[in-house]
């Protein structure tokens, strides 16, 4: 009788403690990595189909290495929806590095035609571009980082030079 108080008194305690050390798991005080759309790659535009190369980098600004999962992203040129979808490619980046990778889309802007000639009429001003989305990271639990960055291109850098 002893022995059963002494072990269930002994596996309470190691299940307090190993509860504790789980829930350090998921109160992490690092910051978060960093999401930037590097560059929009036009690699064709057809009448009802365009195809896009989204160039993305992710900073790790932590000590160790950083497992991503998945990004699920949505990018607007002003107000048009440009693409929006999920890339799912597990890979790891260094401590304190950042790593690049492409995202391959195709979409039919043809119903946003004409708002999209408005934007690139004037191939050297600036367009306002929006990233939103989540980043998951982790091994063996999820860790999710929304995404809300503003930027802007130039669409005369989307617009490949003709030979003259």
């Amino acid at each position: 009788m002893i022995i059963r108080r002494y072990a269930r008194c002994l596996l309470t305690v190691f299940l307090t403690l190993g509860l504790g050390g789980c829930a350090s798991w998921f109160d992490d005080d690092l910051p978060d990595p960093e999401v930037h759309l590097v560059k929009v790659e036009v690699i064709s535009a057809k009448l009802l189909e365009q195809k896009f190369l989204l160039h993305f980098r992710i900073d790790n600004p932590n000590d160790s290495d950083l497992t991503v999962r998945s990004l699920e992203y949505r990018v607007h040129l002003g107000d048009i929806l440009l693409a929006d979808g999920e890339y799912e490619h597990w890979f790891t980046i260094s401590p304190r590095h950042s790593a690049y990778f492409k995202v391959p889309i195709r979409t039919n802007l043809w119903s946003k035609v004409r708002d999209l000639a408005k934007l690139l009429k004037k191939s050297d001003q600036p367009i306002p571009y929006r990233l939103e989305g989540e980043l998951e990271t982790g091994i063996f639990i999820a860790h999710y980082v929304h995404l809300a960055r503003n930027g802007v291109i130039i669409a005369a850098d989307l617009i490949p030079e003709q030979h003259r």
